[in-house]
Parts: structure tokens; sequence; C-alpha cells
């Protein structure tokens, strides 16, 4: 989850980078215009003139009249400038400095707060260090596959598995569609193992992220290993690693269970599910333990939430690893 230093300096450095290419790009919009329309460059040097009067004048006089006169000459000067920059069919924000990211100057700060893009820059470094973009590629509706889950009955469960997955995938359709407007939307995908969870994790990742939503994607055992890392040994470089997880459009926890369990998990778990909810922010559980041994490995506190937030996924059906194992040597 945390950054390296050579990593967060890379992000430092393209913002430097962008900064020198669109003060580069201003500078020859500036030579192209005053090469066209000369008036523009003697309207600039009396624009810089005047303000400089004015920089003096608010040190060292205290009239505010003169000081208000010299801001509207400023003003009407601006203007002709963009009446002939229209004029000579222009944009009139032509002469304008230049951003790629308006909120923050291209500086990737607002204050002392990381701006969006910056936080959008992490995201992507995060998406590469775990593999989510090469899965999706791999795993998505297009290629799930619905032959996999048996169209039999059987006394266990009112639906077939393929009744019961088609039924699911419906559902989990209505997840992104509302994604939106029905804001902190959970899910807990349990079954056996095998049973296609982490399949259809993907593809609902896979769709959110199509949209622009920033998702974070951490096995069980990748995500307390984070949180332990940002609570025994704070770092710069790791000093995003809650915020992140707690923020984030969409958080997958995936195979909950296979982890270490002790108190330090139950009370992380419990702080980032507990906070989520209360945020709207949403989540996506995957594991292999029956609503019955969630009661029983975590505390009460973390099954009800559980229980009173998320909608529930059961994947039943074989073991589709076992069959494409099968079907291989056929």
């Amino acid at each position: 989850m945390a950054l390296s230093q050579n990593q967060f300096m890379s992000i430092i450095n393209s913002y430097d980078q962008v900064r020198r290419n669109n003060h580069m790009e201003e500078q020859r919009r500036k030579e192209e215009v005053y090469a066209s329309i000369p008036e523009i460059r003697h309207i600039d040097e009396k624009i810089a003139h005047i303000s400089v009067e004015k920089a003096k004048k608010m040190i060292f006089d205290k009239n505010a009249d003169e000081r208000e006169s010299l801001k509207s000459e400023i003003y009407d000067l601006s203007m002709e400038k963009i009446n002939l920059l229209v004029i000579h069919h222009y944009p009139a924000d032509y002469l304008d400095p230049i951003y790629c990211c308006d909120k923050c100057k291209d500086t990737g700060y607002v204050g002392t707060e990381k701006c969006h893009c910056f936080q959008q820059q992490i995201l992507d470094i995060l998406y590469d260090q775990s593999n989510l973009r090469e899965l999706i590629e791999k795993e998505n509706f297009s290629t799930f596959q619905l032959d996999y889950y048996s169209g039999r009955r059987t006394i266990d469960h009112p639906e077939s598995p393929r009744e019961n997955m088609v039924r699911i995938l419906d559902r989990s359709h209505l997840f992104i569609d509302t994604f939106d407007q029905r804001p902190g939307g959970n899910l807990l995908i349990y079954g056996n193992a095998g049973v296609g969870k982490t399949f259809l994790t993907n593809c609902i990742a896979c769709e959110l992220l199509k949209k622009g939503k920033s998702v974070i994607y951490q096995t069980a055992y990748q995500f307390f290993d984070q949180l332990a890392d940002y609570t025994f040994r704070r770092e710069k470089e790791n000093s995003d690693t809650l915020p992140f997880l707690l923020n984030c459009d969409l958080l997958i926890i995936d195979d909950l269970g296979t982890e270490l369990n002790n108190t330090f998990i139950n009370s992380q778990l419990f702080l980032c599910i507990n906070e989520r909810i209360i945020h709207k922010k949403s989540t996506i559980i995957s594991t292999n333990l029956s609503l019955e041994q969630i009661n029983r490995s975590y505390t009460e506190r973390i099954s009800s939430r559980i229980i009173e937030s998320y909608e529930l996924f059961h994947i039943y059906g074989d073991d589709i690893r076992i069959k494409k194992a099968v079907s291989s040597l056929d």
C-alpha cells in the first residue's frame, strides 16, 4: 500500500515537468501573439508598470482611492487585450496561465493537503502494484462463463447454482449501475473455495474503474499487513495508507479469513468497516467462511455490522478450478 521514496519523488518530478512544459507553451503563445498583434506587447508592458506602482502604493501609500484607480486601469487594459485577441480570432483565454489541474495549479497540493490529481497518481501506482489492472483484463463480465455452474437443483438450495449465479450477476450489475445514486452499498461475497468469488469481485472492480471510481484491491493478508505497517512503523511513504483505505470509492478485501486472527486484526477490521459505513463508502468482502464462521471468528461488533450493512451474495456450486483442470486434460 505504501509508496517507496522513489515512487513518491517520481510523482513530484512529474509535476515539475508538467509545469515546465506548460510554461514553455505559455511563452510560445506569448511570442506568437506579440508577433501578430504588437499592441498586446505594449499593453502587457503597461500592465507590468502599473502593477509595480500599485505594489509600491500598497506598501507606502495608504490612499485607497489611488490604489482602486490603478486596479481599475489594469482591468481596462486587460479587457482591451482580450478584445484584441478575439478580433484577431484567438481564444479570449489564449494568454492565460495553462494548468492541467486548475485546483492545485499543477503543484499536487491544495494548501497542505494532496490534491485529487496527486491521489489519483498514487492510486494508479497502487493498482499496478496489486496487479488489479492485469487481472481485470482477464476477469471481467465479458469473460464470465455461466457454463461452469450446474443447472441441477439439490435439496440444499431452492435454486440451482446457475439460477443463483444469474440472480447474483443481476444484483451485481444493479450495484454498479446505482453506485452513485445509492452511495455506501456493501457486498459480502461468500462460499466455498473455487466457486468464482474473486472473479466476480474483479468483474465489479473493472466496471467501476471504467466509471473513474477509485478502487483499492487488497487480499486480507495484504490489507492487515499494510495496516500493521502503518500503525507500528509510521513513515512518510506510508502516511496515506489508512486515509486511502478509508476514503477510496470502493475497497475490496479478498479472502477474509486467511489471515492470522488476533485482537489487532479485529480492531482494525472493525475500524475500517465502521468508518466506511459511516461515511457511505462502499466495501466488498469475499470469504470462504460461512456466516456462522464469521460470527465465531470475529467480534460480535464486526459480524453485526456486516449482517446489518452488507448485501449477501452466497455463491455455491462445484470448484471451477477443478473443472478447468479436468477439461484441460480432455
